[in-house]
């Protein structure tokens, strides 16, 4: 039940705040904000605790930060316990500049909050904040405010401390035994040279910055294409957090992110393992479902009334990436157990 408005803390609303003005370094390289709400969940003396209908998850269509929370929430089949809606745009400059709103609704407001804008929760949690207000961002609905917006955490969170109301035989998406190995990935490769690399290489304001991000990207690129030559996944024959957060990535380039960029070494669909895996993890339910292709891909040039329109203003709509994505692959003969792509305990 939505709250009345004599139950919700109002909150005055700054705005968003330009990645290329406020997250810059020296160099010019884009050095991403730090995350505001990091409390993890768990059982100790002030850590979050999960329950059940408290928490509401908000993310976007084209954020892969946020797009792996929305993912892991469906395998795990937490979709009865962590409530959802999605953030967007709707073109108007004036709510634009307040960064991300309710625009897929009706009215503009959160069937379950009432908010219009995610930066609401955030001004609620701290109203000195001054960061850009991002997503995945975790609401208590008791509160209204900012529980986490730790992207870098959340669907571990999912994986461990929500683990009592994963559904029957939901898949070990971050086994106990791999741990150290995924976090490692995770945190010392995918983040920074794959997750943040085609970012630092769209926001960067130098070329010194821009090579190094484009060398890190690439270069990744090529030893996950070795390593996918033997392995069906990432950490061999089933699905982990790592897959996913890579998906997340692949999904996102030959469709968006290449058109921010200056010339690229290859398409992610010229890596014949690398295109043949994020394949294989698309005919995955949760994958395809959350996974909105033409809202990545869509131009910006709507009217296309400018002499030079880009090419997903004039084509985007018109592709259909399901078929593409669809695309028979082989790689089932690297598992052991070929039709069973999760481990289940």
């Amino acid at each position: 039940m939505t709250k009345t408005d004599k139950d919700i803390k109002p909150v005055n609303l700054k705005e968003r705040p330009k990645e290329t003005e406020t997250e810059i370094d020296e160099r010019g390289a884009f050095q991403r904000q730090p995350n505001r709400f990091t409390t993890p969940f768990g059982d100790g003396d002030g850590e979050l605790k999960a329950i059940a209908g408290k928490y509401r998850l908000f993310w976007a269509r084209g954020c892969h930060w946020s797009n792996r929370a929305a993912i892991v929430r469906e395998l795990l089949g937490l979709e009865n316990v962590i409530s959802v809606n999605q953030v967007g745009h709707s073109g108007d400059p004036e709510r634009l500049k307040y960064g991300w709103e309710f625009s897929y609704n009706d009215d503009r407001k959160d069937p379950e909050t009432g908010a219009e804008y995610l930066a609401e929760f955030y001004y609620r949690a701290d109203p000195d904040y001054t960061g850009r207000s991002t997503v995945p961002a975790l609401v208590d609905l008791d509160t209204y405010t900012v529980a986490n917006n730790d992207y870098h955490r959340l669907t571990n969170y999912f994986e461990t401390a929500f683990k009592p109301f994963h559904k029957e035989n939901a898949p070990e998406l971050y086994p106990e035994e791999l741990r150290p190995d995924i976090d490692n990935l995770n945190d010392n490769v995918l983040f920074p040279f794959i997750n943040n690399g085609v970012y630092r290489m769209m926001f960067a304001q130098s070329i010194v910055a821009y090579d190094e991000a484009y060398g890190d990207f690439f270069n990744t690129l090529d030893v996950f294409e070795e390593r996918l030559k033997t392995n069906r996944f990432l950490f061999g024959d089933y699905v982990t957090d790592s897959d996913i957060r890579f998906f997340v990535t692949l999904a996102r380039f030959d469709t968006h992110y290449y058109r921010n960029l200056g010339p690229i070494k290859k398409r992610i669909s010229e890596y014949p393992n690398i295109w043949g895996y994020a394949r294989d993890l698309y005919a995955i339910p949760a994958f395809k479902n959350n996974t909105y292709f033409h809202d990545i891909a869509r131009g910006w040039d709507k009217k296309k009334e400018k002499l030079f329109v880009d090419y997903n203003s004039r084509f985007a709509d018109d592709l259909d990436f399901d078929a593409i994505w669809s695309q028979s692959q082989e790689r089932s003969y690297l598992s052991k157990i070929p039709d069973q792509k999760f481990l289940i305990r």
